[in-house]
């Protein structure tokens, strides 16, 4: 009955996930990028604030606020600006397969700054990750939506620096740990944003609202203990089989809720792309999961696990 309850936290953690990319469209288009990303990080600092001594959440050291400043800048901060500019005219569903990319990225940043190899194995998965960007970014062939795929691509990479810059850190402190102190800081670094949010806040419309208020809580905070719960009771790479689910259900859910319809070229675009980070992810033989931020907010778990966290 564990093993049950294990699958179906994790199945709600990806339908969660993947329901954030259409969400963001429905939000941006009320609160624009930087009032959206603000709105939304201040609802999901506000939750983990509340949930900050139920669990214990312990100060950092003076010594890891360093790192934790570039996650914020990162993961936070410059993830949900991007994604929400990038949002503007790419539909959800193709965001979420350009994103699920972010570990080639993750990958690239370990070895400049972390010392870590790379081998053949990563360097081949990551070019045909970047092949598969590639056609889904000339998918529609209008100048517009390759700008903003570009847009998007580069909301993966910064996701891909926050992974990165995570690491160390969760040698020392758990996934929501992590987690709170990216997103306080990076709420911080969101205020010159409140112009923006104000003026947008009393054209937004109640869509947007209760859009923006989900994003914030859903798929963060929820997503989050669904994820941990599920991860703790199953092996690594049974858990992190479930978010290769994410992009299709993030496409279906566009479809139904949008009337989004990805074109043939998109699909097959985003197919080669996770076919490059799944090569590149899964060594033969090892327990190694793919490190995807697809909630946006939603935390690397607690170092047992050593699982990934988005989008």
């Amino acid at each position: 009955m564990g093993s049950y309850r294990a699958r179906a936290a994790l199945l709600l953690t990806v339908v969660l996930w993947a329901s954030a990319f259409p969400a963001i469209q429905v939000s941006v288009a009320g609160y624009g990028w930087a009032g959206l990303a603000l709105f939304r990080l201040a609802i999901a600092s506000a939750a983990l604030a509340i949930a900050a001594p139920l669990v214990k959440v312990r100060r950092p050291a003076m010594r890891d606020l360093p790192l934790i400043g570039v996650s914020a800048v990162t993961g936070m901060a410059a993830y949900q600006l991007l994604l929400g500019w990038g949002e503007l005219r790419v539909p959800g569903g193709t965001a979420s397969l350009i994103v699920v990319t972010n570990p080639v990225y993750s990958a690239i940043i370990a070895v400049l700054f972390l010392g870590e190899r790379i081998g053949g194995r990563q360097v081949t998965g990551g070019v045909i990750a970047l092949g598969g960007i590639a056609v889904i970014a000339v998918g529609q062939g209008g100048l517009r939506f390759e700008r903003y795929a570009l847009v998007v691509l580069a909301a993966a990479v910064a996701l891909g620096t926050y992974h990165a810059a995570i690491k160390p850190l969760l040698s020392r402190y758990t996934g929501l740990e992590v987690t709170a102190y990216a997103t306080w800081a990076g709420t911080l670094l969101l205020l010159p944003a409140i112009p923006a949010l104000a003026h947008a806040w009393p054209h937004a419309g109640e869509q947007a609202i209760v859009a923006t208020v989900f994003l914030g809580l859903a798929p963060s905070a929820l997503g989050f203990a669904a994820w941990g719960y599920g991860v703790a009771r199953l092996p690594v790479t049974v858990a992190s089989g479930f978010l290769y689910l994410v992009p299709p259900i993030a496409v279906l859910i566009g479809y139904v809720w949008l009337g989004d319809k990805p074109s043939l070229i998109e699909l097959i675009g985003g197919a080669i792309a996770l076919a490059g980070v799944a090569f590149a992810i899964h060594r033969p033989g090892t327990a190694t999961a793919p490190e995807t931020g697809i909630t946006n907010v939603v935390p690397a778990p607690a170092p047992p696990a050593r699982a990934p966290s988005a989008q």
